[in-house]
C-alpha cells in the first residue's frame, strides 16, 4: 500500500517532535543541578515526547488497517494523567524527606506555607474544648 506524501510528514514531523522533547529531557537531566528541576525537566519531556510518538504510530497504523487506536489511545491518556501526578508525589516525597535543593536559583516558598500549617495544627491541638 502506497502512502501519500502529507501523511508521511505528518507521520514524520511528530515522530521528529515527538524525539526533539524526549532529547531535551535527557539533555535537562543530565545538566540540571538538582533533583527538583530534573524531575520537572524529564516528566514534562516525556510526557510530550512520547504523546508524538503515539500520535504519530496512531495516525501510521490507523491508516494501514493494522490497529483502531484503541491502544494507543488508551496509553497517552494513561501516561497523561498518571506521569504528573507521580512526578508530583515524588517531588513531595524528597521535599519532606530533607533532599536540598540547588541555592543558585531556587526560592523556597513552600517552607513558608508548611511552616504556617504546622503552627496552625499545633495550636488547634494545644487548644482545650
Amino acid at each position: 500500500m502506497d502512502t501519500p506524501p502529507t501523511l508521511e510528514i505528518l507521520v514524520s514531523g511528530l515522530l521528529l517532535l515527538g524525539l526533539f522533547f524526549l532529547l531535551t529531557g535527557t539533555i535537562g537531566l543530565l545538566r540540571l543541578k538538582d533533583v527538583y528541576s530534573r524531575m520537572h525537566a524529564t516528566s514534562k519531556s516525556t510526557t510530550f515526547g512520547v504523546a508524538g510518538v503515539l500520535l504519530a504510530a496512531l495516525i501510521y497504523f490507523r491508516f494501514l488497517g493494522l490497529s483502531p487506536g484503541l491502544k494507543e489511545s488508551l496509553i497517552l491518556g494513561f501516561l497523561l494523567l498518571t506521569a504528573p501526578l507521580g512526578a508530583h508525589m515524588i517531588a513531595r516525597a524528597a521535599y519532606r524527606t530533607g533532599v536540598p535543593m540547588w541555592r543558585g536559583g531556587t526560592v523556597d516558598q513552600f517552607k513558608d506555607w508548611e511552616e504556617q500549617e504546622e503552627r496552625q495544627a499545633t495550636s488547634e491541638h494545644l487548644t482545650p474544648e
